[in-house]
C-alpha cells in the first residue's frame, strides 16, 4: 500500500478489484470499512499526503454502488497520486445497518476516512448518492477538501421531466411497510445476474458498451453481498435508508442549494445528458447556480459516465486537475 498503513488496517479477503491493479483492505472505523488502492502494486509513487502532482483523490460511489464503480478510471487517475476508493456503509463489502447506511451517517465515515486514511485535503470524486455525500462533507469540513469532481450527482428534481418509472420507485421505497416489501421481494426473485443487468440497464443510456470483466467482477461481488439470508436482509435494509434519507435531503431543496454554494473549492460537474435518474436539467440548474464550476455534459451518456465511457471521465478529469494543480502552485508560490 502507498503511504503508511493506518492503525487496525488488514489486507481485505476478497480481492475483486485485483484485474484493476487495486488492493482491497480493511480498516476498523467503528467497524470494518472496506475501502481500495489504485496503483499499490505497479508505482510505489509519493509519500503519504500531497502526491507529486496534487492531492489525493478518493472516490465515493453511489446509491447501490461499491468501489468497482471506480476500476475503469482509478488507475489512470492514481498516476502521480494516491488514488482511493471506499465502500459507504451498507455497500460493497462495508457492513452497514438501516442507523448507519444513511446520508448524513456516511457523510461522517467519509470525514473520518479521509482524516484517518489520508490525513490531507482530497480531492473528492462522487457519483450519484456519493456526489450528494462529497458535497455534504466539503460544505460541513472545508478543510479536508481541495477539489470537487460531480458525477452526475444526486440533486433536486425539477417540477417536469423526471423519468416516471424511476420517480414510481422511489416513491414506493419511500412508503413505510411498501419499501420494505418491494425491496424484499425484488432482491428475492432476482439472480446476481439479473440485478446487475438491470442495474445497467437503469444507469447505462447504451448497455452494450458495458465492460463484460467489469460486469463478472460485480456479478461476483453481488452474489458474495447475497450469499445468505441475513446478509440479504441487511442489504434491504441498507438500501432503503440510503434511499429515504437521500429523498429527505432533497425534500429541503433550498438548503441543499446552500450548501452547494458555500463550497469554495474547484469544483468540476460531469452529467450524462441521458440520464434516467438526475435529469439534466437538474445538473444545467446546479452549473447555472455555481457559475464558478466547470461543467463537462456528455451526449448519449447515463447516470454512471465512469463506467459507460470511462475515457472520457478521464479525459475530463485529468485536465481539470491539471489546471486545479497549477492553480494551487500558482497560488504557493
Amino acid at each position: 500500500m502507498i503511504g503508511s498503513t493506518p492503525a487496525g488496517t488488514v489486507p481485505a479477503p476478497d480481492q475483486f478489484a485485483a484485474p484493476w491493479g487495486a488492493r482491497g483492505y480493511l480498516t476498523e472505523l467503528d467497524g470494518p470499512v472496506h475501502w481500495i488502492e489504485f496503483g499499490s502494486n505497479l508505482d510505489p509513487g509519493p509519500a503519504p499526503g500531497h502526491g507529486a502532482y496534487g492531492p489525493p483523490a478518493v472516490f465515493v460511489h453511489g446509491l447501490g454502488g461499491s468501489h468497482l464503480n471506480w476500476c475503469q478510471v482509478g488507475p489512470q487517475l492514481a498516476a502521480g497520486r494516491r488514488a482511493v476508493a471506499l465502500d459507504l456503509h451498507g455497500f460493497g463489502l462495508t457492513p452497514g445497518t438501516r442507523r448507519t447506511s444513511t446520508v448524513r451517517a456516511n457523510a461522517r465515515l467519509l470525514d473520518r476516512f479521509v482524516r484517518d486514511i489520508l490525513g490531507t485535503p482530497v480531492i473528492l470524486v462522487g457519483n450519484s448518492m456519493g456526489g450528494m455525500i462529497s458535497v455534504l462533507q466539503a460544505a460541513a469540513a472545508p478543510d479536508t477538501v481541495a477539489g470537487l469532481v460531480l458525477i452526475d450527482p444526486a440533486l433536486p428534481l425539477p417540477r417536469r421531466g423526471t423519468d416516471p418509472l424511476v420517480a414510481s420507485q422511489f416513491l414506493l421505497y419511500a412508503l413505510p411497510g411498501v419499501g420494505e416489501l418491494v425491496v424484499r421481494t425484488m432482491l428475492a426473485r432476482r439472480t446476481p445476474e439479473v440485478a446487475v443487468r438491470e442495474l445497467i440497464e437503469l444507469c447505462f443510456a447504451d448497455p452494450s458498451r458495458a465492460d463484460p470483466e467489469m460486469v463478472a467482477a460485480s456479478v461476483g461481488l453481488a452474489r458474495h453481498r447475497m450469499g445468505d439470508r441475513t446478509q440479504a436482509r441487511a442489504y434491504a435494509q441498507s438500501l432503503l435508508a440510503a434511499s429515504r434519507s437521500l429523498l429527505r435531503v432533497n425534500g429541503r431543496p433550498w438548503r441543499y442549494w446552500e450548501m452547494m454554494a458555500s463550497i469554495r473549492v474547484p469544483v468540476l460537474l460531469i452529467g450524462g445528458e441521458s440520464d434516467r435518474l438526475v435529469p439534466l436539467a437538474s445538473m444545467r440548474q446546479a452549473a447555472a447556480r455555481n457559475p464558478g464550476w466547470e461543467g463537462v455534459f456528455l451526449p448519449g451518456v447515463g447516470h454512471t459516465p465512469q463506467l459507460e465511457v470511462p475515457d472520457a471521465v478521464i479525459g475530463a478529469i485529468g485536465s481539470w486537475l491539471g489546471l486545479v494543480t497549477l492553480e494551487e502552485r500558482t497560488c504557493s508560490n
